[in-house]
């Protein structure tokens, strides 16, 4: 995280120094397969926090280093915990972070079926290391080296399934490297709405109200997810709440014009970054230094969380949108949402019933239920009073935006102004030839706004949680659980 806030906002001429050092002295392997890369208007960074005990170059953290980061050393399995894509569009004027909850379950690629996001890593790197052995490999180092690489490979593989994002370049960072980032930059300002104790599991014990924290402090307050509301989804709007106070603090004249700070910061690097072997950071920073704090936006993923059960579950088409959206320009994405808006006030504001002109049973009941889980309000469902062939929907003067609305989510259906039906309701009628949502065949998806929520239907409200927030940049100290 520091890495990325130093080669986007290092401008002077020391930093630049430093840079050329740093790129010499950074650990990495080949992990971007070129053919996952592709033109599609941004430069995109998959960052990782690791929770592996080793450092950089894969050599086991020593009993006094565990003990600096309140840890043991039973707890490596080289989880990906913390999984940020970072998407910067061409010509390097802002930068949006989206943030995957590591609960999350999805498809993974290579038949690996579906399981949690943050098991993809350890996953891949279990089975390389027995593929491994079977062609001989047996030099530990070498073991750790390669098998590492393949399950680097594979997550970059599994988000860009998820995020239909083509990965240019990776970063990783250990639980070691973080601490010492944190301490070279001297803290960083949080705030807490509440005092937390956390003792038995993260180690995080805090006040409420505004304080500075780095070193084994910052780790526990990144890291701590018992206890809080949301669980998973809380403890990511720490991070990203902690990387733009990090990104505001190396912005600050105290840190890059600081050369014992910004040796400090370099050196911290070298011990636990990991890049891809091929990723130029000199060239990276010339072309992104004009970005400012507040064009850094931290977002995540729109998920469902699930009640009580903590299930958290995600769209994948609907998290492609989202992706995409993020590379648009300021002006056309709030043009975007604006529309989205009052699309979805138009739904909420127009009544829908449904009648079945077929010889399908149950039909009007089950459309109604797709429509008003697409954002209408439930009218009522009956028998037409004669069968038709044909459906339409019919709607009143002044209606048919709604009525389009209500046509499109059912596939397409013919339009029909009515004076039969009233101001601010919309009927459908259903015919032996219908075969669109509410039917066996096609199932319908609920309707997505710009910032990633999706209508669900009013009974389930309670039971769901939505991921989708205000996002958080790099400006100001927003207090949070």
């Amino acid at each position: 995280m520091a890495l990325l806030s130093v080669v986007i906002l290092g401008t002077t001429g020391y930093a630049w120094g430093a840079l050329r050092n740093l790129n010499a002295g950074l650990s990495g392997q080949n992990i971007i397969n070129e053919k996952l890369t592709a033109p599609d208007g941004a430069t995109d960074i998959l960052l990782v926090g690791n929770d592996s005990r080793t450092d950089a170059q894969g050599n086991p953290l020593p009993e006094e280093a565990l003990k600096k980061l309140r840890a043991t050393d039973d707890g490596g399995a080289s989880l990906t915990d913390t999984m940020i894509l970072v998407r910067i569009p061409n010509g390097g004027e802002r930068a949006s972070a989206i943030s995957f909850p590591r609960d999350t379950r999805v498809e993974m690629p290579n038949n690996y079926g579906k399981h949690k996001l943050n098991s993809a890593y350890p996953r891949a790197k279990s089975e390389a290391r027995d593929q491994l052995r079977k062609q001989g490999v047996t030099d530990p180092k070498e073991l750790e080296r390669k098998s590492t690489a393949r399950a680097q490979r594979f997550l970059v593989k599994t988000v860009n399934k998820l995020s239909g994002v083509s990965v240019d370049h990776y970063a990783e960072v250990n639980l070691m490297g973080f601490y010492q980032l944190t301490k070279a930059v001297g803290g960083v300002k949080v705030c807490l709405k509440e005092p937390v104790d956390d003792s038995e599991y993260s180690g995080a014990v805090f006040p409420e109200g505004t304080q500075t924290i780095s070193g084994a402090d910052a780790l526990a307050f990144v890291r701590q997810r018992h206890g809080l509301p949301r669980g998973d989804l809380d403890r990511i709007v720490r991070q990203q709440v902690f990387m733009s106070g990090l990104a505001k603090k190396i912005l600050s004249a105290g840190t890059l014009s600081n050369p014992a700070k910004l040796s400090a910061l370099m050196d911290a690097l070298k011990d636990s970054i990991t890049l891809g072997k091929d990723w130029d950071v000199v060239s990276f920073a010339q072309r992104m230094q004009g970005i400012a704090g507040g064009n850094i936006k931290f977002h995540t993923i729109p998920v469902e969380l699930e009640g009580e059960s903590g299930k958290v579950t995600v769209d994948p088409e609907e998290v492609k949108r989202f992706a995409d959206n993020l590379l648009l320009p300021p002006e056309q994405r709030k043009a975007k949402q604006r529309a989205q808006q009052a699309q979805e006030e138009t739904r909420s504001k127009t009544t829908v019933n449904v009648y079945n002109a077929s010889d399908i049973s149950n039909l009007a009941s089950r459309v109604l239920r797709e429509l008003t889980s697409a954002g209408f309000t439930r009218g009522k469902t009956a028998n037409a009073d004669s069968k038709q062939s044909q459906s339409t929907v019919e709607y009143a003067p002044g209606h048919k935006a709604a009525a389009q609305q209500v046509a499109k989510e059912l596939g397409g259906l013919p339009l029909e102004r009515s004076s039969q039906v009233s101001q601010g309701t919309v009927a459908v009628y259903l015919g032996d030839e219908y075969s669109g949502p509410g039917t066996q065949k096609f199932a319908a998806k609920p309707a997505v706004r710009l910032d990633g929520a999706s209508r669900q239907p009013a009974q389930q409200q309670p039971a769901q949680q939505r991921s989708s927030e205000k996002p958080i940049t790099a400006e100001g100290v927003p207090c949070v659980h």
